[in-house]
C-alpha cells in the first residue's frame, strides 16, 4: 500500500467547515501540505443513513449528493449517459430504488477535481469501504440472492463495547456470491479504487470469520463465529483489478487466522496507540513497543474519543505507561499537558509505515468533538470551525514529521 515512511491525517468531508467539497476542501489540503502530510484519510462517501452514518448507506456503490459543492450543476445527456457506460454494474440498483443518477456525474466531476487538487500537492486519498449494505437498501432489493435472511451482522465484546455490538446489517450469503465469482465484490473494489488512491477495508477479520446474529436475538452476545470466504475473494479482485492498495482494518477480536490472511495478502493492518496501555496485556500489538512496519499506527480512529477525552478517563496506571514510552521514544510534549501531541509524536516515531491522527487530535479537542461511539445512535456531525487549522498548527507538524523521516 504504502512503501514509504508516510503519515497523514483523518478528516471527514462531513467535518470540514463547509461540510463538503469546496473551498474548505482545498484549504485543508494547502494545510496538509504544509504540515508535511501525504495521506488524508476520509470516512464513506456514500449516502448516510438517517443518523448520519456512512456504514449504513443505502446503496454501496454511491456517493452522497451532500457532499456536493455545486448541487444544481448541469448535467448533458452525454454526461449521463458516459457515466451509465462506465458504472453499467450498479447504476440500475440505484435509478430503480429511486436515486438521481445526475448527482452520481456531479459528483464524479467535483472528486475528480478534488483529487487532482490533492495530488498537485503531495497528497493521496486513503477512502473506506464497509464490509455490510444497509438493510433493505438498493444492493439487497437489486440482488436479494446475495443476502441472508436468517441473521445479521455485529460482533463479540470489545474494546470498543463490552456487551458486543448489534449492527443489524444483512450478512452475505458467501456461497451464492462465490458461485458468481465474486462478481458483486469486484465491482465493489473497483468502483473504490476509482474514487481513492488507497482503501481501508473495514471489518477485515469478517472476510476470515464473521459474528452472525440470530434475526429474533435481542443482543449481540447471541451471535457465533462464521466462516467467511477468506483468500478467495482477493485472489479473483486481484486477478482483475491488479494489485490491491487496501489497508485491512484488523481491530477487534483477531486470531492467528486473520493475521495470516492479511501477511499472506500482503496488506497492511492497523494499530491504535489509544488500545497499547492496558496494563493487563504484556504483548499488546498496539503499544509502541511492539508496533510494526507492515501497521498503519493511528491515535486513535473514528470510533474512539479524542485523545484529550480518552486520557480525561484514564486510570494513573496506563497513565504511567504512556509516559514511560513518550520517555524512551523521547517526546518533546508534556504527557500530562499535552496527551494529544505526545501520542501525535509516539505515532510519527514508530516503525510503522505510515502513522495517522486524527485532526481532533492535532487541535487537542476533548470528548465534545468525538465522531462516533460505537453502540450508541447518533454522533456523525461533528464540525470543525473554519480556520482551526493554524500555521502554527502546520508548522508544529511538520518539524515533527520530518524528525521522524515522514515528509
Amino acid at each position: 500500500m504504502i512503501t514509504s515512511r508516510a503519515s497523514g491525517v483523518q478528516l471527514h468531508l462531513t467535518s470540514l467547515p463547509d461540510g463538503r467539497m469546496g473551498p474548505s476542501a482545498r484549504d485543508f489540503v494547502d494545510w496538509l501540505e504544509a504540515a508535511g502530510q501525504s495521506v488524508w484519510q476520509v470516512l464513506p462517501v456514500s449516502v448516510p443513513d438517517e443518523l448520519g452514518s456512512p456504514y449504513k448507506s443505502p446503496s454501496a456503490f454511491t456517493a452522497s449528493p451532500a457532499l456536493l459543492e455545486h448541487p444544481g450543476a448541469p448535467v448533458s445527456p452525454e454526461e449521463l449517459a458516459a457515466f451509465a457506460e462506465r458504472e453499467s454494474y450498479w447504476v440500475r440498483s440505484w435509478t430503480e430504488f429511486g436515486g438521481d443518477l445526475a448527482d452520481q456525474v456531479r459528483f464524479a466531476r467535483e472528486w475528480a477535481d478534488l483529487r487532482a487538487y490533492a495530488a498537485g500537492h503531495g497528497v493521496r486519498i486513503l477512502g473506506d469501504v464497509p464490509i455490510y449494505v444497509a438493510p433493505d437498501g438498493a444492493d439487497v432489493r437489486a440482488w436479494p440472492e446475495m443476502f441472508r435472511d436468517d441473521a445479521v451482522s455485529g460482533c463479540p465484546p470489545d474494546a470498543y463495547a463490552a456487551t458486543g455490538q448489534f449492527w443489524g446489517n444483512p450478512l452475505y450469503r458467501w456461497d451464492v456470491v462465490a458461485a458468481d465469482g465474486y462478481r458483486w465484490w469486484i465491482e465493489r473494489l473497483r468502483r473504490s479504487f476509482t474514487l481513492f488512491d488507497y482503501v481501508r477495508l473495514d471489518h477485515f477479520r469478517g472476510f476470515v470469520d464473521y459474528w452472525a446474529i440470530p434475526g429474533e436475538a435481542e443482543t449481540a452476545m447471541e451471535g457465533r463465529w462464521e466462516h467467511g470466504p477468506g483468500r478467495a475473494l482477493f485472489d479473483a479482485a486481484e486477478a482483475e483489478l491488479g494489485e490491491l492498495p487496501l489497508l485491512a482494518e484488523d481491530l477487534g477480536d483477531i486470531d492467528a487466522a486473520v493475521i495470516e490472511l492479511r501477511r499472506t495478502l500482503g496488506l497492511p493492518g492497523m494499530a491504535v496507540l489509544q488500545f497499547g496501555f492496558n496494563p493487563a496485556y504484556a504483548d499488546n500489538t498496539h503499544h509502541p513497543d511492539h508496533l510494526q512496519h507492515d501497521q498503519v499506527v493511528y491515535t486513535g480512529t473514528h470510533d474512539n474519543d479524542t485523545v484529550l477525552g480518552w486520557w480525561a478517563t484514564l486510570p494513573e496506571v496506563p497513565r504511567a505507561m504512556v509516559r514511560e514510552a513518550a520517555a524512551r521514544a523521547d517526546v518533546q510534549a508534556d504527557v500530562d499537558r499535552e496527551p494529544s501531541w505526545a501520542l501525535i509524536e509516539l505515532a510519527l516515531a514508530s516503525p510503522c509505515q505510515a502513522s495517522m491522527m486524527q485532526a481532533q487530535d492535532v487541535l487537542s479537542l476533548g470528548s465534545e468533538a468525538r465522531m462516533n461511539t460505537p453502540g450508541i445512535e447518533g454522533g456523525w456531525d461533528w464540525r470543525m470551525e473554519k480556520g482551526a487549522l493554524t500555521d502554527a498548527h502546520a508548522e508544529r507538524l511538520r518539524a515533527l514529521t520530518q524528525d521522524a523521516g515522514r515528509c
